[in-house]
């Protein structure tokens, strides 16, 4: 199966390249990935012309995020917050699950998380780290987890932006102030997405931010 991922996600970076381009990088493929060669041309041409629609992936990819009033997710790859309650929900939902995230976010993590399939996404595929799966795509990460009930989106920002064409569940938490960041959560379009849950937490004196856990559910066409 990681070989069809990397066959299938690899296709998908060079759809709308020139077939000669795709040809270089067959002869180029290094020496672990040649069992890809046989019928490969074929196997390229038909993944490249795959809509999004028929990639396989788990019918449940649901997004997890903390953003705030202005999107804001982080600065300088680290929180911008710090709720307990929240941390302690998010490792409720993910654990026994495959996690999906950027290699900035992994990196702002002290290491995998346990429990978990951690699925790091880099064009990097010479990125290693303890107890990652690499993918060089989103398309790739959702391949992988798909015999996963509920794979988990867990950021950053261009991960979540790219996860929103492929998810069917938004897990938000919504924390009720504005922060200066560098990272923000994609805008959710009320077209595209209906709310089917609400859960608010006012502030008090040990937890000083006022939040919303929100549930989103991608509205059917």
């Amino acid at each position: 199966m990681v070989e069809r991922v990397y066959l299938a996600s690899k296709i998908l970076q060079f759809k709308k390249r020139k077939r000669k381009t795709l040809l270089k990088f067959l002869i180029e493929t290094p020496l672990e990935h040649q069992t890809l060669n046989k019928n490969l041309l074929e196997a390229a041409d038909e993944v490249a012309l795959m809509p999004k629609s028929t990639i396989k992936q788990s019918p449940n990819v649901t997004i997890i995020a903390a953003a705030a009033e202005n999107e804001a997710l982080g600065k300088d790859n680290d929180l911008l917050w710090h709720i307990r309650e929240d941390l302690q929900r998010f490792k409720n939902l993910t654990c026994g699950h495959a996690i999906i995230m950027g290699r900035k976010t992994f990196e702002s993590l002290p290491k995998a998380l346990p429990n978990r399939t951690n699925i790091v996404v880099s064009r990097n595929q010479n990125y290693a780290a303890p107890g990652i799966i690499l993918c060089p795509s989103i398309e790739a990460a959702l391949e992988y987890a798909k015999e996963d009930s509920q794979p988990f989106v867990i950021g950053g920002g261009q991960i979540y932006k790219q996860a929103l064409a492929y998810a069917q569940t938004i897990e938000l938490t919504r924390v009720h102030q504005s922060f200066e960041a560098d990272t923000f959560f994609p805008k959710i379009d009320s077209s595209q997405w209906e709310e089917v849950h609400r859960e608010a937490h006012p502030k008090t004196p040990e937890q000083p931010l006022a939040y919303t856990y929100i549930t989103y559910k991608k509205i059917p066409f």
